[in-house]
Order: structure tokens, then C-alpha cells, then sequence
């Protein structure tokens, strides 16, 4: 049996984080993605997927994945600069290209992999990055990586933005990396007050949109078209294929300049299996679905004014989010625990997220909603919100 020599303090560890009710466990989860699932063997209603549009177990992208796997087998074997870039990865990218309006797209086998390796590739020693504080760990692990400066700022504070640049205008470059649309908060990034701030120090902007993507802006294009912010003008995208586009696997999109030193640069890239074809082959088919079914983003809206005017009519403390995560902030972590299982006693599943993925005594139900749901749904999660407590 394999053992480090500090066996006793990790597991000294382990038992403080399951005392403060930190600790973290893996469910199983029986048969498709959906609303109505099988977790740890009891059936549930899931309030906790980030499939918003209800595409993950979609026919057509079932059958688009099978008849890839026929076509290509189910593994690239390779990575993309050897044999693992096949016909279906090229049509993706030229496709996502064009769904974002920017010259190129570059996939990544995961968001985690694509904001690591754009990060560390685009900047240097000498150099600065600006994050905000809330960004996702990916992001803040891409700013680690790389030998740049690394600055942050308080949440969507465009004022210490500005300081941070102005600290940071010695620097030989200097990016600012938001968030499109918070993971654990819901809201959007002031995206014109950072494009405004950067222009002015001539910084570049990187925006993580996993969770804009399929979800806001026309078509579902994300943060820059709910800001109507032209194409030209607009900074570094990453995308995630795994959240609204029902896939997974992830891309940039950036002029020609950036996506070239990326194929040459982020070791993330670089060095990794491409990701299987039928996976990008699939994805083209969510592509169309996502930008055709215009009704999948309306039902979500209707959805989320349904639940916010109930959330506030039963006292419960929500965040300012216009998006499918709606956060119920309840402060204590074992408290918050407690509000999660006595939800899951009465059949719906909701992400209970503590820190350090929040900040202190922020602990909070991560509700997350899908154009698969239905009103009784979620007049069936206010009850039980109102019967574990919530409030």
C-alpha cells in the first residue's frame, strides 16, 4: 500500500475540514444529465448541473457523437499537433470562430486547461496580470503559472481596477482577466468598464465566459453580445463546451496573432491528447441548437423571474443575478450543510458550496436552473426551501 511519510497529518487534516463541515465527497450519478436524475441510488430533482439549456442527453447529439465514433473510432490517440486533429475538431473551431465573430478558435481539452495555458502563454516575467478576486480557480492558477506580476482587485471594483493598472504601468504588458458571468455569484462583469480601463492603460482583457456562452447575448453568444460590444473591439473569449453546449472540452477565440502563438506556446495545448472527435462533432450540432432555439434562453428567463419573485416573497437572501445561478446566501457553513440534506431529504438537489470556494461566512446554496425545468419545478423547490429553513 502506497503511504507518504506524513500519513498521520493529512489525516489530522481530513478530520478538522470534516469537523468545520468542509469536507467534500463525489455522488454517483445513474443514467443522463437531466432534471430528474438517480444520485447515490435515490432519484432527485437536480438543482445543481450547469446544463442550462437542457442539451447534455439532447437526441440529436447523442446520435451526431454515435455516428462520429463510427466515422472516427472514440479516441483522437494523439495530440493535436501530431495525428489527434481530425475533421471534426477543424469544423468546430472554424465554427466557433464564427459564432464569435473573431477570426480563430483554438480547442483545449477543459476550461481549466484553456485558462492555464492562455495565460501562461500570452505573458512573461516583466509583465502584470489583473484579476478579479472572485475569478474562477483556473484563472487564478493561470496567473500562478505564469512568471507575470499578479494583481488583484476586489470584486468588480472598476475604481481599483484603475489603481491596479496605474501600479502596474511599469510593466512591460498587462492583461486584465475577469470572469464573464461568477460561477458562485451569478453576476455579470462590468465588461465596457474594463474594456474602458484597459484601452486607456493599453492593457489586453481575457474573459473566462463559460457560463455567459449559450446563455446570454444574442443567440447565446455571451458577455460581449449582452454588451453589444463589436467583434473588432472585443477581448480574449474562453468558452466551455461542458455547461450550456451539453459537451465538453473548451476553446479561445482571438485574432489570428494570439491563436497562433497559443498553438506554439500554452503547454497546455501542446502537450495533451486532443479531445475525442466525436466529443467536437457533437458539439456541432449543439452549436446549431444553441444559436437556433431561442425558446431554451426565454424559458430560462421566465424561470428565473419566477424563482427570485418567490425567493424574495419567502425572506430568503439572494445575490443580484440575472443568470440561471441563483445563490441563496445562508452564512454558516454547517448551517448551509444542514439546509442542503434537509433538502435532498425531500428529493431536490441543490450544490451546497462553502469555503474556500466562497469567501467566509458566505456559505451558500449554488441553485442552478436549466430551460429543461418546469414552473412546478421550481414552485416545487420554493417549498422545500421554505420547509428546510432556508431563510
Amino acid at each position: 500500500m502506497s503511504q507518504l511519510p506524513w500519513h498521520d497529518e493529512l489525516s489530522a487534516a481530513l478530520a478538522d475540514r470534516k469537523a468545520a463541515g468542509l469536507y467534500r465527497s463525489p455522488r454517483l450519478r445513474l443514467g443522463e444529465q437531466g432534471v430528474n436524475i438517480t444520485v447515490d441510488g435515490r432519484p432527485a430533482l437536480s438543482f445543481c448541473s450547469n446544463d442550462y439549456l437542457g442539451l447534455a442527453a439532447h437526441p440529436d447529439i447523442k446520435a451526431a457523437f454515435q455516428q462520429a465514433v463510427d466515422k472516427e473510432g472514440a479516441g483522437s490517440g494523439a495530440a493535436h499537433l501530431l495525428t489527434g486533429h481530425s475533421f471534426y475538431h477543424q469544423a468546430l473551431e472554424e465554427a466557433l470562430a464564427e459564432f464569435t465573430g473573431q477570426p480563430r478558435a483554438l480547442l483545449f481539452s477543459t476550461g481549466y486547461m484553456a485558462n492555464l495555458g492562455v495565460i501562461d502563454a500570452l505573458l512573461s516575467r516583466g509583465d502584470a496580470v489583473i484579476q478579479d478576486k472572485l475569478n474562477h480557480a483556473s484563472l487564478l492558477d493561470g496567473g500562478r503559472l505564469t512568471e507575470a506580476e499578479q494583481l488583484r482587485y476586489p470584486h468588480a471594483n472598476m475604481d481599483l481596477l484603475h489603481k491596479r493598472l496605474h501600479n502596474a504601468a511599469r510593466a512591460r504588458h498587462r492583461m486584465v482577466v475577469s470572469d464573464g458571468v461568477f460561477s458562485m455569484d451569478g453576476d455579470i462583469a462590468p465588461l465596457p468598464d474594463i474594456m474602458a480601463h484597459a484601452r486607456q492603460h493599453r492593457a489586453a482583457v481575457l474573459i473566462d465566459d463559460a457560463h455567459g456562452f449559450g446563455v446570454i447575448g444574442k443567440n447565446g453568444r455571451g458577455s460581449v453580445s449582452h454588451f453589444n460590444i463589436a467583434p473588432a473591439s472585443a477581448p480574449i473569449q474562453v468558452g466551455t463546451l461542458g455547461k450550456a453546449f451539453g459537451t465538453g472540452g473548451a476553446f479561445v477565440a482571438a485574432d489570428e496573432t494570439v491563436i497562433e502563438t497559443l498553438i506554439q506556446q500554452a503547454r497546455s495545448y501542446v502537450y495533451t491528447t486532443a479531445q475525442p472527435p466525436a466529443v467536437a462533432a457533437a458539439t456541432l450540432t449543439s452549436l446549431k441548437l444553441v444559436e437556433q432555439e431561442d425558446w431554451r434562453r426565454e424559458q430560462l428567463q421566465a424561470l428565473i423571474r419566477q424563482f427570485r419573485l418567490g425567493a424574495a416573497q419567502l425572506g430568503l437572501d439572494l445575490m443580484p443575478s440575472e443568470t440561471p445561478i441563483q445563490p441563496v446566501v445562508i452564512g454558516d457553513d454547517k448551517k448551509a450543510l444542514a439546509v442542503g440534506q434537509a433538502l435532498e431529504a425531500q428529493g431536490i438537489l441543490v450544490g451546497v458550496i462553502r469555503p474556500p470556494t466562497v469567501p467566509r461566512n458566505s456559505a451558500r446554496l449554488r441553485i442552478t436552473l436549466s430551460a429543461s425545468h418546469s414552473e412546478k419545478d421550481v414552485d416545487k423547490l420554493l417549498s422545500a426551501l421554505e420547509q428546510a429553513g432556508a431563510h
